[in-house]
């Protein structure tokens, strides 16, 4: 099945074992050697208006996906700890 980048951003993303939902594909992690999807990236959530910064992105690995939907993505999120990429928020770049 072929599907666009711009149609990805439309799907929302579903943790299959926990049934959260963990927002909707934000940008994509293509390797240029392979020519090949790695990774979808959903940025995380604005903490106060994004004052405080955001919450930390969660990066989905292609192997992790389930089934890619009409609407959504389900995925099996085995590492949701150890695949976060940490932001650092305006205020805390300023007291630290």
């Amino acid at each position: 099945m072929l599907c666009k980048l711009s149609d990805l951003k439309d799907k929302e993303v579903v943790c299959v074992k926990t049934g959260l939902k963990l927002g909707y594909v934000d940008d994509v992690l293509l390797d240029t050697e392979d020519e090949t999807v790695k990774s979808f990236i959903i940025y995380g959530r604005l903490r106060f208006f994004g004052l405080f910064g955001r919450d930390s992105d969660i990066v989905v690995k292609c192997t992790d996906i389930e089934l890619v939907g009409e609407d959504t993505i389900l995925v099996t999120n085995q590492e949701q700890q150890s695949c976060t990429i940490k932001k650092k928020s305006a205020l805390e770049s300023l007291f630290k």
